[in-house]
């Protein structure tokens, strides 16, 4: 509690938002608050400060208002996505990226995108402006966060389906934008909200002013929590002391004593009545290791209750219960502590009591509440039944077999103290009864070992003390020695006792790191999914005396990879948790919170978030799979099992890598040495029929095709030796201007042969601008994209090569007629050796489009495919953007 030091996990998250963006969020309890005409007018406040502002999205539904502030700010042109068959505008936010602003506006966190966006939900995309350091701005109304969205359909009788979690606003600066219930209903009368038709049905359900009342409580209620989960957060980093209640934190102390399951309701209530975040506790002393099966359960039963009604739970180590509630209470800031009342014992009460006592002095910030704890149910418990059997540990009034082993111990050191009494006068026999207190408080308890000293005592005092042989004491020093004995007994007995649950504690917390250890050894020399799952089972199935189970996915869905015993069964219930735990990374089955009645506890076994198989856990005897303080030990094996299951499909890919990089370097080998050695040879067998075409008049026709054929095998090797330089990183062109009709004349001109017989239409205006390319790289973009289209297009149909102008470049085309591109091939139809049949790649070598990429990418360029728009047959499009136009015809 004391500890000057920053909490860690408070500094790594305060790391973690530095090379961040910083998120804002106006929030408001419903439509037409003026939630974006506030944050408009801050941007444009932010605009005129020098803050470089630009409007991702922003939707102004009608408001002209808002209209005439959006005019003030550069906007990103939104992106369509066709959806239905229809045209859906998004926002582009491959444009703002590259646009880079400072601060970027963004409407509707909580708006579902079209489908065939990269993100599902628009907070997704925030969240990649966030994580590259771009500043965004946006506006959310209180019904869209996810924890609050059945409180307000309990209210409104409307459930809102668009909305986003919690956790997107952990770290968001939040500005209320709040007016009156009455000032809002008479904008909406005004048609400032909706349009007449709705805002009349909106007055008459949603917009009643109860119902905004209770959602304007619920936007302040929200923003104070989240503003003081941040200055905690803020706090702990940097180990500023004091509680700072300026809200309320409830912690609620759970235990196993009957009455827990009513002393969380209890919490749960009050937390509500107060509005404050709750967390039920649970301090694990030394006495936690002779906890019995019925004790472990009322604990674990306590707190999943506490997270089925959305507490936070907690189970922290200490050596006293006082010493662990005031580290608690000091770390949580906490300004109200509930702790329950037992009436099991006076005993306990007065304990109790003394803790409830240090911690009102010790504690002044804290409000402590006191409540009685003793349920209906429980009162078998609280009368003695129940109880733990009997054993070496002892129950709550010791072990039978440890007072035996007492009163032996006691009637031995009397018969030992008489026989040294006979040999002379000693008077220092007293404290030979030290040594059955010891034994007894070591090896049996506390209570024991009172016990022991009681007896020894009126031993003592009865057959070495004068008179003997009567409990009468005449010296009043005996009477002092007497008492002086009783009093180390108990004390050596208290003493002895707590070091004997030190060291209960110690072995427990050795054997479970001990097994942890061992797992980890087992792990590393385990390179196989089978042996891992073999591992897995059979350890934990030891460590926790049941039956173990590993499920993997499949062709057919979740499979058995391994079960300890081999003939484990899984019943439909249980296969349904575990593929619920599966699909939603969360426990399933029994003592979770879905499908309960499973006798399996399953679990997902994941690695950085990513799913990769189920564990499960069934005890034989049916009771609880899991006890709640052996629940870290079991969340600790599954981390390392997926750890290691991580590190193998990892250790998988980089051999196939390995592979993939060894077969590129040879393929690129092969593509180079081939190319080199066969052009050579090419030219000249060209040259010589060039030669004999000349001198042989009347062998033209033969020679001709021999010649063509060759130009075709010259241009492919060209094409072999361009991969080879694409792949290598060995291109490095010279940007010049290039005038497009030009350079597709010289095009159509060197595939003249080619072009024989096909019809070819050029649409370039002749003020076109000049491009800013490398002439080789575009020239060869050109030939091969013509060659494609004569190769696999209508010969009975033209070529038609087109320049047109679109917003904020320029576009130039070429379109066959041929039979098209299948869907869902456009991006594959690039790739190296593709041959997509059906299409305008059906036969053919598969390397000409993939330079024509490969050599567009090098320039800047931007190339894509797709189907024609008026019939049959594809279309390829290069795009030049601004850069790359050496002069910018005016609209």
């Amino acid at each position: 509690m004391n500890d000057p030091r920053p909490d860690p996990e408070a500094l790594l998250r305060a790391a973690a938002r530095e090379h961040r963006g910083r998120l804002k969020v106006f929030l408001g309890a419903a439509p037409g608050v003026g939630k974006t005409y506030e944050m408009l007018g801050e941007g444009l406040a932010r605009r005129e400060a020098g803050v470089d502002v630009v409007v991702g999205v922003v939707e102004t539904h009608g408001r002209g208002e808002t209209a005439a502030r959006l005019r003030g700010l550069e906007t990103i042109a939104r992106v369509p996505v066709a959806y239905q068959g229809h045209a859906l505008d998004e926002m582009d936010i491959d444009a703002v990226l590259a646009r880079r602003p400072a601060l970027v506006l963004v409407d509707e966190l909580a708006h579902t995108n079209a489908p065939g966006s990269r993100h599902d939900k628009r907070w997704q995309d925030v969240e990649e402006l966030l994580d590259a350091g771009i500043d965004v701005w946006s506006t959310l109304n209180i019904q869209h966060i996810e924890s609050l969205n059945d409180v307000v359909a309990s209210f409104t009788k409307v459930r809102v389906r668009e909305t986003l979690p919690d956790k997107v606003l952990g770290d968001a600066e939040i500005e209320v934008v709040d007016i009156p219930p009455d000032e809002l209903i008479e904008r909406l009368r005004q048609g400032k909200v909706y349009v007449p038709d709705e805002a009349t049905r909106a007055l008459g359900n949603f917009f009643s002013k109860s119902n905004l009342s209770a959602l304007r409580e619920l936007a302040l209620r929200f923003a104070a929590q989240t503003v003081d989960a941040q200055m905690l957060d803020y706090v702990r980093a940097h180990a500023i002391e004091g509680v700072w209640g300026a809200g309320d934190r409830l912690v609620v102390a759970v235990s196993e004593q009957p009455g827990a399951l009513e002393l969380v309701r209890a919490a749960k209530r009050l937390a509500d009545a107060l509005r404050a975040p709750w967390t039920a506790v649970h301090i694990e002393t030394p006495r936690a290791a002779g906890f019995t099966d019925a004790e472990n359960a009322q604990l674990a039963d306590a707190l999943h209750l506490a997270t089925q009604l959305g507490g936070q739970v907690a189970s922290v180590p200490a050596e006293t219960v006082l010493d662990g509630l005031k580290n608690v209470t000091a770390q949580a800031r906490a300004t109200q502590l509930l702790v329950g009342k037992s009436a099991r014992s006076r005993w306990f009460e007065l304990r109790h009591g003394s803790i409830v006592d240090r911690l009102v002095r010790e504690m002044p910030g804290l409000s402590i509440q006191v409540l009685p704890t003793v349920a209906q149910e429980d009162r078998a418990a609280v009368r003695g039944e129940g109880r733990r059997p009997a054993g070496r540990s002892g129950g709550a009034w010791g072990s039978p077999v440890g007072y035996l082993v007492s009163l032996g111990l006691t009637a031995a050191v009397t018969l030992l103290g008489t026989l040294i009494l006979s040999s002379g006068n000693i008077t220092d026999l007293g404290l030979l009864y030290l040594l059955p207190v010891m034994v007894a408080a070591t090896r049996y308890g506390l209570r024991t070992g009172v016990a022991a000293g009681l007896a020894s005592s009126l031993a003592y005092n009865f057959f070495f003390l004068p008179p003997t042989h009567t409990l009468t004491i005449e010296d009043p020093r005996n009477f002092i020695t007497v008492l002086v004995l009783l009093t180390v007994a108990i004390v050596s007995s208290q003493l002895a006792a707590r070091v004997r649950e030190h060291a209960l504690q110690a072995q427990a917390s050795a054997a479970q790191n001990s097994a942890l250890a061992g797992f980890a050894r087992q792990l590393t020399g385990i390179s196989t999914i089978d042996e891992l799952a073999h591992v897995l089972c059979g350890e934990v199935g030891r460590l926790f005396d049941g039956n173990t189970v590993l499920l993997m996915p499949g062709e057919e869905g979740l499979s058995r990879r391994w079960s300890w015993p081999r003939a484990a069964r899984l019943e439909t219930l249980d296969l349904a948790a575990a593929n619920w735990a599966f699909d939603n990374n969360t426990p399933a089955g029994q003592g979770s919170d879905t499908l309960t009645a499973s006798e399996w506890l399953f679990h997902p076994l994941a690695a950085r978030g990513a799913v990769m198989g189920v564990f499960g856990l069934a005890r034989s005897d049916a009771r609880s799979a899991v006890r709640s303080d052996q629940l870290p030990l079991l969340l600790s094996l599954l981390d390392q099992a997926g750890l290691a299951m991580e590190r193998m499909a990892l250790e998988g890919q980089m051999a196939e890598l390995s592979q993939a990089r060894e077969r590129d370097r040879l393929r690129h080998a092969l593509l180079s040495s081939v190319s080199h050695d066969l052009r050579t040879p090419l030219t000249t067998i060209m040259g010589t029929l060039a030669a004999i075409e000349a001198r042989e008049p009347q062998q033209a026709v033969p020679i001709a095709a021999a010649r063509g054929e060759a130009e075709r095998l010259h241009r492919f090797v060209t094409n072999l030796l361009d991969m080879a330089r694409i792949e290598a990183g060995a291109l490095h062109g010279k940007v010049e201007p290039v005038d497009l009709d030009e350079a597709v004349g010289e095009a159509l001109h060197q595939l003249g042969a080619l072009l024989a017989g096909h019809a070819v239409e050029t649409a370039i205006a002749p003020d076109a601008p000049m491009v800013m390319v490398d002439p080789n790289l575009f020239h060869q973009c050109l030939t091969n994209l013509i060659e494609n289209a004569a190769k696999y297009g209508d010969p009975d149909a033209p070529i038609a090569i087109a320049a047109s102008r679109v917003t904020g470049g320029l576009e130039l085309t070429v379109s066959d007629h041929g039979p098209g591109i299948p869907a869902g091939e456009e991006e594959r139809i690039f790739e190296t050796f593709a041959r997509i049949e059906g299409s305008d790649r059906k036969g053919g070598t598969g390397l000409g489009l993939a330079i024509v990429k490969g050599f567009a990418d090098a320039m800047g360029l931007v190339v894509s495919a797709a189907n024609r728009d008026d019939g049959p047959g594809a279309r390829f499009t290069i795009r030049f953007d601004k850069a790359h136009l050496r002069e910018w015809p005016e609209a």
